[in-house]
């Protein structure tokens, strides 16, 4: 496909891929005349990642030059899976892992995470930074004094574990490496806004069900309630006074 289609299908601007093309991010094309290439879906898909990495994910250049690398070495989508969702390259994931072990101090946050990973039995790396971000919610919450515990979590994990297993559905299918990263891309980052604002929706909706306040009792007619209020104009019902007489009664 010329640049022009390759603009159009991956919505990145003309000049962007050009300057991918300069800055190394994307692959030159196959030349075809003096001023003019071919690009393939391999360029399609992997200027669709670095649009989702540069432009959602905000990640600067060299840390996408990097990704792009070490998905390219791995060639396991499980891997490639994990490099795209904590948007760090595989070559510098031991390293960082060692420096967090290095410098870790382990809360009573990060461990009850780690009790609910295990009573949920996920096989997951010890130093995976969603367990921190769990244990600094955990110690949050014991914090503020709240009854909320990493055993309350336990049926959101049950939802958790039911909606990764559709998400891990959406990946098959996918053949070369590149279309992989771009699909696990798609799941675990574009995803995420749609699963949190479905979450909102379905609040919305149970919230109106149980906290909605419902009349207690049968809203009167408009005549009935004219009626009532002529009658009571003034402070209530009250008969009308006895007139006192005038002059002294006779025999007085």
């Amino acid at each position: 496909m010329k640049i022009s289609e390759l603009s159009r299908r991956s919505g990145v601007s003309i000049p962007a891929i050009k300057y991918y093309l300069r800055d190394g991010l994307l692959p030159p094309g196959r030349a075809t005349a003096a001023n003019q290439a071919s690009y393939g879906e391999d360029h399609l898909h992997r200027l669709r990642l670095i649009r989702v990495l540069i432009g959602v994910r905000k990640l600067p250049v060299n840390s996408v030059r990097e990704i792009l690398g070490a998905i390219t070495e791995e060639g396991d989508l499980h891997q490639i899976f994990g490099i795209v969702t904590e948007a760090r390259p595989a070559a510098l994931k031991k390293k960082q892992e060692q420096e967090a072990e290095a410098a870790e101090r382990e809360t009573e946050g990060v461990a009850d995470a780690r009790r609910l990973v295990s009573a949920m039995g996920w096989d997951v790396a010890n130093h995976t930074a969603a367990i921190h971000t769990l244990g600094d919610v955990l110690d949050a919450l014991s914090g503020l004094g709240s009854d909320i515990d990493w055993e309350t979590l336990l049926p959101y994990a049950e939802l958790a574990d039911k909606t990764s297993e559709l998400d891990i559905k959406q990946m098959h299918g996918t053949t070369g490496l590149l279309e992989q990263a771009e699909r696990a891309v798609l799941v675990s980052v574009l995803l995420e806004p749609a699963l949190l604002a479905l979450r909102r929706l379905a609040q919305e909706d149970k919230s109106a069900h149980v906290f909605s306040r419902q009349p207690e009792e049968t809203e009167e007619a408009p005549e009935g309630r004219k009626a009532k209020a002529r009658g009571t104009r003034g402070g209530g019902t009250r008969s009308a006074p006895e007139r006192e007489p005038k002059g002294r009664p006779a025999g007085d």
